[in-house]
């Protein structure tokens, strides 16, 4: 099976076109996050997503953690997928289902020991896909997403293994340790942010090695 490709971070219409060209079946668009890179107005992102053809997923990225704070984001932005990025209220997914029909779900697990396959097992029920990351949310400036840095990739194949819906793959991703992320993982999707950019731009160079060596 095709490993499908997200591409995070974007900021600007043209970093979404150079995504798609190349094959992503996702992209990423950062809100307001309390550290890390890559946010963009919410304007920005409406307009972005706004652009992308039918069939690629747009991912809205919060670190919101009530449904209504949610919802009103989702309608400013009109994406087609909300990727929470911190916990969540497990009652309140059912409130993103009945207000935002459509939308997808993908929850955030940060991978950092053992019990994250036990949080993975508990959210799975509720939403359509999984993402595993490398922040620490327990840090006194949160760190959600988009550090740089490689986690156990052991615990995220067993991770992988205990759910039976889709995962993706984060953390630390870039052309030269895809193909092994995807071999120790076997993921449905690669999300990458930092690993394709130089100097903050998305690097078309990067880009196409990262596609061919998945």
């Amino acid at each position: 099976m095709k490993t499908r490709v997200k591409i995070c971070c974007i900021s600007s219409i043209e970093e979404a076109q150079l995504a798609i060209r190349y094959g992503a079946s996702a992209i990423g668009l950062v809100s307001e996050m309390p550290s890390g890179p890559g946010p963009i107005p919410e304007t920005l992102i409406a307009e972005i997503a706004a652009t992308v053809p039918p069939g690629v997923a747009t991912f809205l990225l919060t670190c919101k953690q009530t449904p209504e704070e949610i919802i009103a984001q989702q309608r400013r932005t009109r994406v087609n997928t909300i990727q929470l990025v911190d916990e969540f209220p497990l009652d309140g997914y059912s409130v993103l289902r009945k207000e935002m029909p459509g939308v997808k779900l993908v929850q955030v697990i940060h991978v950092r020991y053992e019990n994250s396959i036990i949080e993975a097992q508990t959210v799975a029920p509720y939403v359509d896909a999984l993402l595993l990351d490398s922040g620490n949310p327990s840090l006194a400036v949160k760190e959600l997403g988009g550090t740089g840095r490689v986690h156990d990739w052991n615990i995220s194949r067993r991770l992988r293994e205990s759910v039976s819906l889709p995962v993706f793959l984060a953390g630390g991703l870039n052309p030269s340790n895809v193909r092994d992320a995807i071999e120790q993982v076997h993921p449905f999707g690669v999300d990458v942010c930092s690993g394709l950019r130089t100097d903050g731009k998305l690097d078309e160079e990067k880009v196409r090695e990262f596609f061919e060596r998945i």
